[in-house]
C-alpha cells in the first residue's frame, strides 16, 4: 500500500513537468504550481493519518488512497521546485552554492519530523492524527513561505515545452547525460532506501540496542546540516562527476564496514554509518546540481529550455527507487522467515532472517552502488565542457 501509489510519480511527475513548462502566468511557469502543492498536500497528509475506524483492508485502502493523493499534491510542489533552481542561474558552480541551502533544510526537516512525530504519534490514533495536524501545519507555512519567498527569484531562461508525454520520454532517451545521470541517481536511491529501511532491524537484531536506530539515523542525515561547503569545495576542486565519485567510494566503504557491526559494536557501527551519510550528503547535493547541468546541456544542444521535463522523468525514478529498496528488503525478510513484532519488543528470530537484516541492509546496497560508480563513469558532462560549448564530445 506504501510502494504502490509511488508508481504513480512515473505517470504525474512528467505530466507536472510538462505542463510547468507550458504554463504562462503573471507568477512565472512554477511558482503556480508550487502554490497548488502548498495548498493540498498539507491537507491529504493530514487526512492520511486521521485514522477512521477502520480495520484490516479497507484501513489499508483507505491510507492508499489518501497516500495516493499526497504523491499527486507532492509532484505539484516539488518538480516545478525542483526545476527552478536550474533556472535561477547559468552558472555551472553557482548551481551547487544554491542546492546546498537546499540540502541543509532538507537535513533539518528530516531531523526535526523524525524526532517530533513519533513524539506526537505515541501508540494511539489519537497521536497519529495530531502528528498529521501538526506536520500539515508546518508544510503549510514551510511551502508558503517557499511560494512567497521565490517572488523575486531570477529567471534566466524561459522553458520549452513538449508536445506530449512521449515526446518527453523520446527526449530523455536521446539525452546520453540525462540517461547516465538517471541510471547512477536510481540506484544510489535503491541503495539509500534500502539502507535506511534496514537501518531499524541491524539496530535491534544486530546491535541488540532498539533505541540506536535514532542515533543511526542521526549519522546518516546529519552530514546533510555540516558538509555541504565541503561537497561545494570538492565539486570545484575535482569536478562533480569527481566528488560524486568520491561520495560513492564513502558510501561504498561505509556500507561494507557496517557488515562486520555485529563483532566490533555499536560504536564502530556509528562511525561506519557517519561514513555512510557523509557519502550520501554529496549524493543529494550533486544529483541536483547535475541535473541543472544535464538541463543546460540538452539547452545547448536542442536550442530548447525543458527543465520540466527531465526534472520530472528523474524526480519519478528517484522516488520509486527509494522505496524500492524498502520493498526489496521487504522481501528479502520475508523470505527469510522474519517473525513480524514491535520493534520495542523484539521477539527471537531465525538465524536466516537476521543474516537477511544485516546483509540486506548493508552488502546489498553496496552492490548496487558499486553500479553507480560504473554509470558515474560513463557522465560525461565538466565544467570545462559546457564552458566552451564542446557538445560533441559530451556524446562521444
Amino acid at each position: 500500500m506504501l510502494f504502490l501509489p509511488k508508481l504513480w510519480d512515473v505517470f504525474i511527475n512528467p505530466w507536472v513537468g510538462q505542463r510547468s513548462d507550458r504554463t504562462a502566468s503573471r507568477l512565472g511557469p512554477r511558482r503556480p504550481w508550487m502554490l497548488l502543492g502548498a495548498l493540498t498536500l498539507p491537507v491529504t497528509f493530514a487526512l492520511t493519518f486521521a485514522g477512521p475506524p477502520l480495520t484490516g483492508m479497507p484501513a489499508a485502502l483507505y491510507v492508499a488512497v489518501f497516500y495516493f493523493l499526497t504523491a499527486t499534491a507532492y509532484a505539484f510542489y516539488e518538480v516545478p521546485y525542483k526545476a527552478m533552481g536550474t533556472e535561477m542561474t547559468e552558472d555551472y558552480h553557482e548551481r551547487s552554492a544554491i542546492l546546498q541551502w537546499k540540502m541543509v533544510f532538507v537535513g533539518l526537516a528530516i531531523l526535526l519530523s523524525g524526532a517530533l512525530a513519533p513524539a506526537l504519534a505515541g501508540d494511539d490514533a489519537s497521536g497519529y492524527r495530531m502528528m498529521g495536524l501538526v506536520i500539515g501545519a508546518a508544510l503549510l507555512a514551510s511551502m508558503l513561505a517557499t511560494f512567497f519567498g521565490t517572488a523575486r527569484a531570477p529567471m534566466v531562461v524561459r522553458a520549452t515545452a513538449e508536445p506530449s508525454i512521449r515526446a518527453q520520454f523520446a527526449a530523455a532517451r536521446s539525452s546520453r547525460p540525462f540517461m547516465a545521470l538517471l541510471g547512477l541517481s536510481c540506484a544510489q536511491m535503491f541503495a539509500a532506501g534500502t539502507m535506511l529501511a534496514g537501518t531499524p532491524y541491524l539496530a535491534t537484531y544486530i546491535l541488540k540496542e532498539p533505541s540506536a536506530t535514532t542515533t543511526l539515523l542521526l549519522c546518516i542525515v546529519g552530514p546533510l546540516l555540516v558538509t555541504m561547503p565541503l561537497w561545494v569545495w570538492l565539486s570545484r576542486r575535482y569536478d562533480k562527476r569527481g566528488a560524486m565519485f568520491l561520495g560513492s567510494v564513502l558510501f561504498l566503504v561505509g556500507a561494507i564496514g557496517m557488515a562486520f557491526a555485529g563483532q566490533f559494536g555499536s560504536v564502530y557501527a556509528h562511525l561506519c554509518v557517519l561514513v555512510i551519510g557523509i557519502g550520501y550528503a554529496g549524493w543529494q547535493m550533486l544529483q541536483f546540481s547535475m541535473l541543472s547541468d544535464v538541463i543546460v546541456y540538452d539547452a545547448m544542444v536542442t536550442g530548447k529550455q525543458r527543465a520540466g521535463v527531465f526534472t520530472g522523468l528523474w524526480t519519478a525514478a528517484e522516488t520509486v527507487f527509494f522505496a524500492l529498496g524498502a520493498l526489496v528488503l521487504s522481501w528479502l525478510l520475508g523470505v527469510a522467515g522474519f517473525v513480524e513484532s514491535d520493534p520495542s519488543a523484539p521477539v527471537a528470530q531465525p538465524d536466516a532472517a537476521i543474516t537477511a537484516a544485516l546483509y540486506g541492509t548493508t552488502l546489498v546496497p553496496a552492490l548496487v552502488v558499486v553500479i553507480s560508480v560504473v554509470l558515474t563513469t560513463r557522465y560525461p558532462l565538466t565544467a570545462k565542457k559546457l564552458e566552451s560549448g564542446d557538445v560533441r564530445s559530451a556524446e562521444g
